[in-house]
Order: structure tokens, then C-alpha cells, then sequence
């Protein structure tokens, strides 16, 4: 039976990570089976610098933390070598970027993962990836915006040439 000092540790990593868990956007749990050395450290690198917050730890002690966040349904998703990201900032950087290294690795592979309250199975997370950035979605909206100003425009000034046109006289024939 583990000491007391030892169960308290616990208890506190749990309720640590139950606590990003509920403040974060998005998560992706992930099976980390067969990452080299030098791919877990590159993965690492990017989702630090995307800010996102990735461990390894016990199955038991991410699914009583994620009971403890709201998410128990995620315990299913649990079993082997797990790891898991989670992102306060940015609901897409967790999966875009998980998603990079499953494509490169093989072995490691995503399980599940939530978005706002929601949690998604693997196929679920693989579609929020593939969403493009929130910069790309502003820049295509703002784009079909100005086309459409842009041809208003553009048959406003038509209108405006051909009634000038018609007002004014015709050359004289010699």
C-alpha cells in the first residue's frame, strides 16, 4: 500500500491536470507508442511554441482527472502508452499539430480528444486538425467580401459610363 506522501503527490498531479483540463479549449489524447527520441523532442518543441501543454502520465491518474474536469467519458479512450495536449489558447493548435506527427510516425496515433466542453473520437479530432486557421477563415471572408464590393463597384461605374455616354452628342457627320 503506498505511503501517505505518495498519495498526496497524486492527488495533486490529478488535480493539477484536472485543472488545465477544465480551462483549456481542446485536448488530444494520444498514443505515443513508437516515437523516437528525436521526433517526441521536435513534437515537443512545436506544441511548446504553439503553447500548448503536452505530458505523459498514468492512465489512471488522466482519467481521474478528467473525471474531475467533466470529461469521464474520456476514460474509454485510456489504455497503453498515453499522452495528452491540451491548449487554453488556441482550440485547433493541439490537433493540427499531433495530427503532423501521426502522419510521420507510425505508432503514434490519436485516440480521442474535446473542443469546448464536447469530446471527439479520433476521427472527430483528425477533422478539427484539418481546419484551417483562424487567420485563413478571416482572409477568405474578408476576400469574398471585397470581390463582392468590388463587382458592385464595378457595375456602379458601368452605369455611370454608359449615362454619360448617352448625354452626350453624338459627333457631327461631315
Amino acid at each position: 500500500m503506498p505511503s501517505n506522501k505518495i498519495l498526496e503527490e497524486k492527488k495533486k498531479v490529478v488535480e493539477s491536470l484536472a485543472e488545465k483540463i477544465k480551462n483549456a479549449h481542446a485536448g488530444v489524447i494520444v498514443n505515443y507508442q513508437g516515437i523516437t527520441v528525436a521526433d517526441d523532442t521536435a513534437l515537443r518543441a512545436a506544441l511548446r511554441k504553439a503553447g500548448v501543454e503536452y505530458a505523459v502520465m498514468k492512465n489512471t491518474l488522466t482519467g481521474r482527472a478528467c473525471e474531475l474536469a467533466g470529461y469521464g467519458d474520456m476514460k474509454e479512450y485510456l489504455n497503453g502508452m498515453t499522452a495528452i495536449a491540451v491548449s487554453a489558447d488556441d482550440p485547433i493548435a493541439p490537433a493540427k499539430i499531433i495530427k503532423g506527427f501521426t502522419d510521420k510516425v507510425k505508432g503514434f496515433e490519436i485516440k480521442a480528444g474535446f473542443v469546448d466542453g464536447e469530446i471527439l473520437d479520433r476521427a472527430g479530432v483528425e477533422e478539427l486538425a484539418d481546419t484551417p486557421s483562424k487567420e485563413v477563415l478571416v482572409a477568405k471572408m474578408m476576400g469574398s467580401l471585397m470581390s463582392s464590393l468590388y463587382g458592385f463597384a464595378y457595375v456602379l461605374q458601368a452605369k455611370i459610363d454608359k449615362e454619360n455616354g448617352e448625354g452626350a452628342e453624338a459627333p457631327a457627320e461631315a
